[in-house]
């Protein structure tokens, strides 16, 4: 087997420390409503990926399905969310936003991209920003 390089350690620490950071940071910015950091996940991921089962967000959110049964009660009580049978499965509910958990969901992330814009404004300089365009072109890479 290879041996690992340090920097390539380092790097991936380092990445993965910044991004949760980064992560949690946008969370807050998010509208100052009384949604959880996993609520709010939940409306991106429904805004993302459509329509989805329990056991499907439960999964996709790397969590058990009670948890995401309390998650989704939450969401339920604020009307964000409606569970209609699976056509496919009738046992089975699907999760879907209401028109009000799309606008919520919308809005978290025009002011999450807003806050973010303006923060690469404000604290980095052009050629700041052209090295960090660059730095995710390369980081692209590990989705590939």
């Amino acid at each position: 087997m290879e041996r690992v390089s340090e920097s390539a350690v380092a790097a991936a620490r380092d990445l993965r420390v910044m991004f949760s950071r980064l992560r949690r940071r946008l969370m807050e910015v998010a509208t100052d409503d009384d949604l959880t950091p996993s609520q709010t996940a939940v409306l991106i991921r429904l805004v993302k990926d459509g329509p989805a089962s329990t056991s499907q967000l439960a999964g996709a959110e790397r969590v058990r399905p009670q948890s995401m049964a309390a998650t989704l009660a939450g969401l339920d009580r604020h009307g964000l969310i409606v569970r209609t049978p699976d056509p496919d499965d009738g046992r089975r509910q699907l999760i879907a936003l209401t028109p009000v958990g799309r606008k919520h969901a919308e809005n978290d992330r025009r002011v999450r991209e807003e806050w973010l814009v303006r923060a690469m404004q404000d604290r980095f300089t052009e050629p700041e920003r052209r090295i960090v365009n660059e730095a995710l072109a390369l980081l692209e890479r590990l989705n590939d």
